[in-house]
């Protein structure tokens, strides 16, 4: 008689995403996953996606459009690796 037995998963870090508009009204996206929070411009696809490291696990309601927007300008770019 065979056992079923539950396969276990690896633990991923929690991510969240929400989409804000910057200082001149293009839409980003903010996605938080393990100490790093990405941005990534919705309306304007030829902006280069930026990363900063940051203390959050997760983008709940507490964290506001203004510190997004901070974050935002403070991210470096993405750029490729030579």
């Amino acid at each position: 008689m065979t056992r079923l037995s539950a396969k276990s998963t690896p633990q991923r870090p929690s991510s969240t995403v929400r989409v804000f508009a910057d200082a001149i009204g293009r839409l980003w996206s903010a996605a938080a996953s393990g100490g790093v929070l990405v941005f990534n411009c919705a309306t304007e696809t030829r902006q280069a996606a930026r990363a900063i490291a940051v203390e959050l696990s997760t983008l709940d309601d507490s964290i506001t459009d203004d510190a997004l927007r901070a974050w935002l300008d403070q991210a470096p770019r993405i750029g490729t690796l030579l």
